[in-house]
């Protein structure tokens, strides 16, 4: 049965208790009758005012559980652009073979796009058992309504019991609509994957509540169990030499007429290496004090062959975009040398950077919290060691 609310007129006596208890202003009265609008939220308010008379009700969709015992097997979702596999596939896949060691399933993945066939041999590579693919130019680079489509088809005739995507913008939009129309359940963003052998659910850990805590996600009685993987939080896999696996061509499947048109990608410019593939990063944050000053943080980036990131305040400021913020509500990076300039080190903040190799803090109070992640710090004005840093390295 379709969701929604509907008022039956007969047992109606145009009371108002609704319209009162209503937060949304979604009811009117038209002739003595309650009358509700598109602004209705399904939030229940008018239900409990309506008790005495029972003149509102709501239907809710419901599903039943699948025959679980039916899905096996992990499969990962083969993000690529330009030719190259997304930098998370890797990440992916890693996590993918340490669920196949508790579950004892093959690992499959499915690869999506025209002239893609070395595609598949490298997915193999890194211990991919088996590649379903699609190889065909209607699929286009990215329309995600044919694409969530070819993947939703795809996984209801292999049946894992388990499927994986990056946390990537593609993956955020792609995997949320192949849920919907599987009727399964998603945890997006996750930064850890585990296993209840005993009872084969995927344990979805994820930050919660601004990153304060950490939930575990179980989705019990839908298949598959589907979960988006932060970028550069799991440990890529390796190539296995000689690894060999299938590569399945599933030219049966049906690609639909996309209601979408991509006019063009347009990459961002910028001056550094890209913020999250970057070995090097120099972080900006609220001791920065101005959007100019953030050309210093940029300079000593360019000196170190390294990207610029951002705290959330210097973004929330506007000095800096959205795209360079590293944090909780950010990128999450995992760069051999990581440099926080005036960063304070909210736990939003170290949710995003702390896996650093090596941590180097710049900031003039020394009871900053980005100190007790630190390997290395200096308590000082950022304004004087950034230059002499900048000096220090372009004379060598």
């Amino acid at each position: 049965m379709d969701s929604g609310i509907k008022v039956i007129v007969e047992k109606c006596i145009g009371c108002g208790l609704c319209i009162k208890a209503c937060p949304y202003a979604a009811i009117q009265l038209v002739e003595k009758k309650a009358v509700i609008n598109e602004k209705c939220t399904l939030c229940g308010a008018c239900i409990d005012a309506c008790k005495k008379y029972k003149a509102i009700v709501i239907t809710r969709r419901t599903f039943k559980g699948q025959k679980i015992e039916s899905y096996k097997g992990i499969c990962v979702y083969a993000e690529h652009r330009h030719g190259k596999l997304s930098s998370v596939v890797p990440e992916i896949i890693g996590v993918a073979r340490k669920l196949k060691n508790d579950l004892d399933v093959p690992v499959s993945a499915i690869l999506l796009g025209h002239n893609i066939k070395p595609l598949a041999d490298e997915l193999i590579s890194f211990g991919v058992d088996k590649v379903y693919y699609i190889d065909n130019e209607a699929i286009g680079d990215f329309a995600e309504d044919v694409q969530a489509k070819c993947v939703a088809d795809i996984l209801i005739e292999i049946k894992p019991e388990i499927f994986l995507g990056g946390g990537t913008v593609i993956g955020r939009s792609l995997l949320p609509t192949v849920a919907a129309q599987l009727l399964t359940g998603l945890t997006a963003d996750c930064t850890e994957l585990s296993m209840d052998t005993s009872e084969r659910l995927l344990k979805q850990t994820r930050p919660a509540f601004g990153g304060n805590i950490m939930a575990t996600i179980l989705c019990k009685n839908h298949r598959p169990q589907m979960a988006t993987v932060r970028h550069k939080v799991m440990k890529a896999a390796e190539k296995i030499p000689g690894y060999e696996g299938t590569a399945i061509e599933m030219s049966h499947i049906t690609i639909p007429q996309s209601q979408i048109e991509v006019l063009e990608f347009v990459e961002e410019q910028t001056d550094t290496v890209n913020l999250a593939e970057a070995d090097i990063i120099v972080t900006g944050g609220r001791g920065i004090r101005d959007a100019k000053n953030f050309k210093l943080i940029n300079d000593l980036a360019k000196a170190l062959g390294g990207a610029v990131g951002a705290s959330r305040a210097a973004v929330d400021a506007d000095w800096i975009a959205y795209s360079h913020q590293v944090g909780q509500t950010g990128k999450t990076v995992n760069p051999k040398i990581y440099i926080a300039c005036g960063v304070s080190g909210a736990i939003q903040h170290l949710a995003g950077m702390k896996s650093s190799d090596i941590i180097v803090a710049i900031n003039s109070d020394p009871n900053a919290p980005i100190f007790d992640v630190a390997h290395y710090g200096i308590v000082g004005d950022l304004f004087e060691i950034i230059p002499e840093m900048i000096k220090q390295i372009t004379s060598k």
